[in-house]
């Protein structure tokens, strides 16, 4: 009798186990499409969801092709500048003259400043590109490669306004490895973003993350002074990531990492390939890059924000409640100043293009030729007048 029982309970156990087997393969049947179940198990045990989408391999991925294809063409670059100040007169003191002698006080002192930033090769006889406020001015710099090669480099070309500088590795034999260049005007939010370069003196790392937006006006970034529409991504971007390339999923480069808001996490900027792309054969020949430009200050203009304006007693002028780009300063001998442009006059179009911001004013200004003539349309109170405007070279402003 015993016997018989302790047969039972045996049976019992076995078809529990047999249950629990089948429950977990029925739960685990789609897990088996995210790799979760090895390749051939799963598609012998669920081929219609196998064939659904691809087990991916867990062996590689996008970012480690995408790396693999672009790391080796990813430089660090040293600078080096030497600058001469005088020194500080508060340390002027009796006491400290014996030790230092009275040429320390009377002669400008030398002082080394160094900086380093990324860059990236783009061509094989050794022309990388890189940002201009990474080798502006410097005296020495010092390109190392990722297999620890080291050349002097040579600063062929920068250009402030777009931040852009081109470098000559010299002695390099042209048997480099290149960066294969992308379409940024193909990148859309949302998209991977894999950024390369040697942030805080530490080489070759990587972060991963997302597009976030497009054509952020270097305005809203913070730097005016500059003429870019930069690619926001999450992608961790670092002091000395500056230079570096942005890289979409196929380990093409779609921008070249330049800014961060230091006060955020997560927020930095790149430079959109394309512009690179159409002036750094000009800056490797040493060209100067030309920039037109009106010559006035201008903020954007609502109903909203006039109509506040107009019920201020204090207000300066009043304006038109309209959209358009009004203009607060008209700097003198400037084409905008030559054209008969007055300020409080509200710019609403260029060419026949309308324009509500002042950064569609000034990326249909860059997209000009310096000294070609511009038909702008401005509402001055009540009436609407038609301006050609000959553009100026922005270098020529002082």
């Amino acid at each position: 009798m015993q016997s018989k029982f302790s047969l039972r309970q045996v049976l019992r156990r076995i078809l529990t186990l047999f249950a629990i087997v089948i429950l977990v393969f029925t739960i685990q049947g789609p897990a088996a499409e995210a790799g979760m179940m090895p390749a051939h198990l799963a598609q012998a045990l669920f081929p219609s969801q196998s064939k659904a989408l691809p087990i991916p391999d867990s062996g590689s991925s996008f970012v480690a092709a995408a790396v693999k294809r672009v790391g080796p063409a990813v430089v660090r670059i040293d600078t080096e500048r030497v600058t001469r100040r005088a020194t500080d007169p508060s340390l002027d003191d009796p006491f400290f003259r014996q030790f230092f002698g009275n040429d320390y006080y009377t002669q400008p002192r030398e002082e080394r400043l160094r900086g380093q930033g990324s860059g990236f090769i783009v061509d094989r006889a050794g022309i990388v590109l890189t940002n201009a406020h990474v080798v502006d001015k410097a005296d020495k710099v010092t390109i190392t490669l990722k297999d620890g090669r080291t050349f002097q480099g040579k600063v062929q070309g920068v250009d402030e306004v777009t931040d852009l500088a081109v470098v000559k590795l010299e002695g390099s034999g042209g048997d480099l490895p290149v960066a294969p260049l992308g379409d940024s005007s193909q990148v859309q939010v949302g998209d991977w973003a894999i950024a390369v370069g040697n942030p805080l003196g530490l080489d070759n790392t990587v972060t991963l993350g997302i597009v976030s937006t497009l054509k952020r006006s270097s305005a809203q970034v913070g730097i005016p002074d500059k003429r870019l529409d930069f690619i926001q991504t999450d992608a961790a971007i670092n002091p000395g990531n500056s230079g570096g390339p942005l890289l979409n999923a196929q380990g093409e480069v779609i921008g070249i990492n330049t800014a961060i808001r230091a006060d955020a996490m997560g927020i930095g900027f790149a430079i959109p390939i394309d512009k690179a792309k159409s002036v750094k054969d000009q800056l490797a020949r040493g060209e100067t890059i030309p920039h037109p430009y009106l010559g006035v200050q201008m903020v954007a203009l609502t109903p909203e924000l006039a109509k506040q304006n107009n019920s201020d007693p204090n207000a300066a002028f009043p304006v038109p409640e309209i959209n358009g780009v009004l203009v607060v300063r008209v700097l003198p001998g400037t084409p905008a100043a030559k054209s008969g442009i007055r300020r409080g006059d509200v710019i609403v179009q260029v060419d026949g293009q309308g324009v509500t911001k002042g950064d569609e004013l000034q990326a249909l200004v860059e997209a000009s030729r310096v000294g070609q003539v511009l038909q702008v349309k401005v509402r001055r109170g009540d009436q609407v007048q038609q301006l050609a405007v000959r553009t100026g070279e922005l270098q020529n402003v002082e």
